[in-house]
């Protein structure tokens, strides 16, 4: 069980003065098998801390392995929107998975359960981000754009991410607990992995609940069309499969409010991505189709231009 980590590192973040520094020496104290790094950046609207946990798989590539790599990203535009709200916000959710993960896989580890392929794990740690106006509830704004966020949290070594990210401000997916997306890979929605579909029941227990996506959701912010959120930008980044696992409620909750995180509900995310981990790095879970992906390009032709910001001149 993974909750006692998901209690410690909230008990972590819930913080004006936590930085990722604090984070570095929680995940430290468990175990000095993870490479953590952290670096500030600034931004127009302040600075964050962005937090990068490399745990080497027994037959990872970053020793020489040839298993595959597994990309881990909590987004969110900060876990706190100080001074305007006090406390612990609800778009946290999203890097308190992420970190909650990184300590359970360094608990894992130092009890001799070290999984086949290497871990990536990246987000950002900001007490004091911006808030931003947003239908049907307001988003949590981030000091950095989104172009430095997937320059800090995607990294050519992952061959899938798994892209974490809380998703309760709409009315789509109307569930308490989590969902996942289909998978996206250079600009098209593929069918939603089986794999992920089956390893969902079995971590959660219930039937797997999906979150219905656009193909707005897979365009890069900044293009003044609608996005449900950020949960899917990492996939504007990457060439690898990208599938987004969202937190989620029964009601529209705004990402900067407060008391509105659910350690049982991030508890089974935790679980989940984990059980992704062990599967994706032995090559017993597939994000898409390889055969399928490579007849829809021969078919239809690359989509990878929804990655970009597309004609914005003819726009003009």
């Amino acid at each position: 069980m993974s909750l006692k980590h998901v209690i410690e590192v909230l008990e972590v973040m819930d913080s004006i003065h936590v930085t990722g520094n604090d984070i570095k020496e929680y995940l430290e104290s468990i175990s000095r098998e993870g490479d953590v790094t952290v670096q500030t950046v600034e931004g127009k609207a302040g600075s964050t801390d962005f937090v990068k946990i490399v745990i080497a798989g027994e037959e990872g590539k970053s020793t020489g392995g040839t298993a595959p790599t597994l990309g881990i990203i909590g987004r969110l535009g900060g876990i706190g929107a100080r001074p305007e709200v006090k406390g612990f916000v609800s778009d946290g959710d999203g890097a308190l998975s992420c970190v909650a993960a990184a300590a359970k896989l360094l608990d894992m580890s130092g009890k001799g359960d070290k999984l086949k392929g290497d871990i990536i794990l990246t987000t950002h740690i900001c007490p004091t981000a911006p808030t931003l106006p947003h239908d049907p509830v307001p988003f949590m704004d981030s000091p950095v754009d989104i172009l430095t966020m997937n320059q800090y949290e995607v990294t050519e070594e992952m061959d899938a991410i798994l892209s974490i990210d809380t998703t309760k401000g709409n009315m789509i997916t109307n569930h308490k607990g989590f969902a996942i997306t289909p998978t996206v890979k250079e600009g098209y929605i593929l069918k939603i992995s089986t794999d992920l579909l089956h390893i969902y029941t079995q971590s959660a227990g219930i039937l797997p609940v999906t979150l219905p996506i656009t193909t707005q959701d897979i365009t890069p912010y900044g293009n003044g069309v609608y996005h449900v959120n950020s949960i899917l930008q990492p996939a504007v980044a990457t060439n690898s499969p990208v599938v987004g696992v969202a937190i989620t409620t029964e009601t529209a909750v705004a990402g900067c409010g407060t008391g509105a995180t659910h350690p049982a509900d991030v508890e089974q995310v935790v679980r989940f991505v984990i059980e992704v981990a062990k599967l994706f790095g032995e090559n017993k879970c597939s994000f898409y189709d390889e055969e399928e992906f490579a007849r829809l390009e021969a078919l239809y032709g690359k989509m990878n231009h929804l990655q970009t910001k597309g004609n914005q001149v003819a726009l003009g």
